[in-house]
């Protein structure tokens, strides 16, 4: 799977957006356990990346899993 992942230095989950035409295509952002990503702690291009990616969820995005951090 490739992923754009968003590091954090605490984060030990990953919220993770398949895409729905693309199996290896996918977005993956660093969240808690409850799946509760850091908005104020994303630099610019990444929470822009979040937003337009929580968009198409339904559309060419698969609903998110909360998954262990790789």
């Amino acid at each position: 799977m490739t992923a754009v992942t968003l590091a954090t230095s605490d984060a030990r989950f990953e919220l993770r957006f398949g895409s729905l035409f693309d199996p290896g295509r996918a977005y993956a952002f660093p969240c808690d356990a409850r799946g509760q990503v850091p908005l104020d702690h994303l630099p610019q291009p990444q929470r822009q990346s979040f937003l337009r990616v929580m968009q198409l969820v339904g559309r060419e995005f698969g609903a998110p899993v909360v998954a262990p951090a790789v």
